[in-house]
């Protein structure tokens, strides 16, 4: 398992790594997806889900760009046996279904996928692309589908050049609350 120390750690070793395809690195788009969950009003577990959401990129690194060579990294699932147990169920489930989210956004709200940016649609198609409507159904369904659909939207517009954030160090301690 990992400590709130490991994470600040990972970030601090890879965080300067580019977001596939995107104008910011790992570091700015967490912390980006974590601003826009502490401004809309997010809980405490929310604004962590939202920090932590691609903390599998981090421990499971797969190079840059994986999906032009064809590589679902399933980072959704990737760090969630490195925080289980540090961190509530309802942050491992949002992160857990962020990926399954897009497949939703996608099928239910008109006018989404065109936003995608090209990673993400490559990505999309490895993840199991649009959800039908039986699948989506299901997935709205799940415990926590609401927070992981508030997630995804954060994780796409977490993608602006030089947006000004607190530290990891704030977001980390608002984490380390959820143990106390």
């Amino acid at each position: 398992m990992l400590s709130f120390d490991d994470i600040a750690t990972l970030f601090d070793r890879h965080g300067a790594s580019q977001y596939a395809g995107e104008p910011v690195t790992q570091l700015e788009h967490a912390l980006q997806s974590a601003l826009l969950a502490e401004q809309a009003g997010a809980s405490a577990e929310l604004i962590t889900a939202a920090l932590l959401h691609d903390l599998g990129h981090l421990t499971n690194p797969q190079g840059d760009t994986p999906t032009l060579r064809g590589i679902d990294d399933v980072h959704q699932y990737a760090a969630l046996p490195f925080i289980r147990g540090l961190l509530p169920d309802a942050v491992l489930d949002a992160i857990a279904n962020h990926v399954d989210a897009k497949r939703y956004l996608c099928a239910t709200r008109p006018g989404y996928f065109e936003l995608l940016s090209a990673d993400s649609v490559r990505s999309l198609a490895l993840q199991g692309g649009v959800y039908d409507e039986a699948g989506a159904a299901a997935f709205a369904a799940r415990p926590g589908a609401a927070d992981a659909v508030r997630l995804r939207l954060w994780d796409d517009q977490a993608k602006i050049a030089g947006l000004a954030t607190p530290p990891l160090a704030y977001y980390v301690d608002i984490a380390r609350g959820l143990t106390a």
